[in-house]
Parts: C-alpha cells; structure tokens; sequence
C-alpha cells in the first residue's frame, strides 16, 4: 500500500470517528407538523413551510380531515405516532382544537405552537369558544350548509366574502385562490365537545393577528393565558390566516418552541 493511500485512509477513519463520536451531542431537529383549520388546506402553511425547510428542520403539512374533532385528531395522532424523533404541533384555527386531543400519549411531542388556533379545554367547543367574545362576523358570510347522506352539514364561506372575512392581509387574487380551494368543515366538528387537552402537560406559544375576524383577539389571548403559553405574539393588523399573511413571523416562533424544547 503506498503511502498516499494510507494517508488517506487514515485520514478517513479519522474523520468518521470523529462524526461518531460528536453525533450523540448534536441536537436533533424535530419536525414540524402543521395542522391547518376549517375552510383552508395545507397549502396555506406554504411561506412557513419554505422558511423551516430552509433552516433544516423536517416539515409535514397535514392534510386535516375536518370530519369531527375526534377523528381528525386521531387521525394526526396516528401521524404523529409514526414520526421517528421529536415533534412539534403547530395548528391553525380550528386545528388548534385538533393538535390539543392529538397527543395522546404521544411522549415525542415537545411543543404546541397555536396559530390563531383554539386552544379548547375538555367539554368545550369550537362553536362556544368562537362567541364566548365579541367581535366574530364569520356567522354571516357562510354559504348555505351542504347536506350530507348522514346528515351532517358541510360548511364554506361564500367566495365573493372570503377575502375580507378570512384573509383580509393576503393579495386579492391570492385570497381569491384560497375562497376557491377551501376545504369544508362539518358542523359536528365546530360543535364536538374536547377532550383533555395536551396543553395542560406540554409547553405552547401562541400567535395571532389583532384583526382576526374569525376568531376574536380577545379570545385567542384568554386561550393562550389559560394555557400558560411561553409566549404570546400579537401581530397588529394581522387576519386569520396570520401564518400566510406573515410566515416569517410564524416561523420564527416555531422555531424557538423548537429550540426551547430540544434536549
């Protein structure tokens, strides 16, 4: 063997020991899984998703159902369940409600992030908690239900209001593409009663927009206090969907959940 190649196969194992050996103490990068709400799609997480990608953490943008609270949170714990590492659960909106039931003895959770998300305590509802304040005009800009052979309702907001209502900060066309590809809630998951919630064992932040016409400010902040959140962001003028209006600011706040919760 000449002396150029053992050289570099010394220097090899040099380097590979070296890896071994530091592996153990580098932080590992949990990911991310995104929850959104009712009347949105995955799609919507998309600038918060680009933004986690880009700092390497491993991102999911689940496809909520938006059945029933229940289900849908079976259906994200099962997901959660199969992800290799720690988690983070960030929800949006009513996914809030979702990512609270999703835990489930889940011990890879470190992290609850709300997104102007609900954040229920167990027996209540996403329909109680969106009127226990002033200042929702969602009511009124929803489409006549869409009833289904069990009989429960689908519902949209009416594409000509959802912009205004749901995604006032957001561009024109861009909202008008989101009115387009809403996703329908069932009213049985806006009116299913919660169960224990994880916020009561695992650490939240929370973030929201002051000109959320969904889900008033007011409540989202006694939410967050209720839950102890490390910490609380208010975005001035913000809409509902904070996170695609403001992704950057979203993220960030993710990542320090992340950050705060890494061992």
């Amino acid at each position: 063997m000449t002396k150029f190649k053992f050289r570099h196969i010394a220097a090899a194992v040099a380097t590979a020991a070296l890896t071994l050996s530091s592996a153990p103490f580098a932080a590992e990068k949990p990911t991310v899984v995104l929850v959104h709400g009712a009347f949105a799609e995955s799609s919507s997480w998309n600038g918060v998703a680009a933004n986690l990608l880009q700092q390497g953490y491993p991102v999911v943008a689940v496809a909520n159902p938006l059945r029933s609270l229940s289900g849908d949170a079976d259906y994200v714990a099962s997901l959660v369940k199969q992800t290799s590492g720690p988690v983070v659960l960030v929800g949006h909106s009513y996914g809030g409600a979702v990512i609270s039931n999703a835990v489930q003895g889940n011990t890879n959770v470190t992290a609850l992030v709300y997104v102007a998300a609900f954040a229920p305590e167990q027996g209540e509802t996403v329909l109680e908690l969106s009127g226990r304040y002033p200042g929702s005009t969602l009511g009124p800009t929803l489409a006549a239900p869409v009833i289904l052979k069990d009989g429960n309702k689908d519902l949209y907001i009416q594409q000509d209001k959802f912009g205004e209502q749901f995604a006032a900060d957001v561009p024109a066309n861009d909202a008008a593409l989101m009115a387009a590809t809403q996703r329908p809630v069932t009213e049985l998951a806006l009116t299913e009663a919660a169960g224990e919630p994880a916020w009561h064992t695992v650490p939240s932040w929370a973030i929201y927009g002051t000109a959320d016409k969904n889900i008033p400010s007011a409540a989202m902040k006694f939410m967050a206090q209720r839950a102890k959140a490390k910490k609380v962001v208010e975005v001035p003028g913000a809409s509902h969907v904070v996170m695609t209006s403001h992704p950057d600011k979203v993220a960030a706040l993710i990542v320090e959940a992340a950050t705060a919760t890494t061992k």
